[in-house]
């Protein structure tokens, strides 16, 4: 039985997709500045819609239409902040076949996740309009379940980590669960 991990704050210490963003524009500023406003507005949509418990979906990642390679992007991410952003107590105990099940988009997850041996499931991107796919709201609270099954079938969870009582039916579907606070790591409330 796999263990299954949420991503962002969990077993790495920040925010995959805004630090990917802060990258991005790091190194490609003037490309991305018109995007910036627009993905301001963005961010906040999702932040209320995701406190109402209502659909979340947006365009964070229209921006990428103006970079040289993206993917290229994604790499140079990786390999510059990998190593600071995972979490030691995760790497320890990580095993081949592991699953992360991640609110972040896909397309940045994929490559760590391939490098360290972990299977994924994630929210969906259409990288032509940066938009998520129309197949389904991000991959957050019960929508992970549903994306969980979809991908691997009727898994079994031997154990469950999230830093987001969001997760919690995730957690009611593992033998053990927990709760991560940066490295801390608590059974999961009752």
């Amino acid at each position: 039985m796999p263990n299954v991990y949420d991503f962002d704050e969990t077993v790495i210490y920040p925010d995959s997709g805004r630090e990917f963003i802060r990258f991005c524009q790091r190194r490609h500023f003037l490309r991305t500045l018109p995007w910036m406003l627009p993905l301001g507005f963005q961010a906040l949509r999702f932040a209320w819609n995701r406190k109402r418990g209502l659909p979340v979906r947006g365009d964070f990642y229209r921006f990428l239409r103006s970079l040289p390679d993206w993917r290229e992007e994604v790499r140079l991410f990786w390999e510059a902040n990998a190593d600071a952003f995972l979490k030691p107590w995760f790497l320890a105990q990580l095993r081949p076949g592991d699953i992360v099940i991640s609110c972040s988009p896909e397309f940045l997850l994929r490559p760590l996740c391939e490098r360290l041996g972990l299977r994924l499931a994630a929210t969906r991107v259409n990288l032509d309009s940066g938009k998520y796919r129309l197949d389904g709201n991000s991959c957050h609270g019960s929508e992970k379940v549903r994306r969980l099954r979809e991908a691997f079938g009727e898994v079994e969870i031997d154990e469950f980590y999230s830093d987001s009582l969001d997760d919690a039916p995730l957690a009611k579907l593992a033998k053990r669960a927990w709760l991560v606070t940066g490295d801390e790591r608590v059974p999961w409330p009752k």
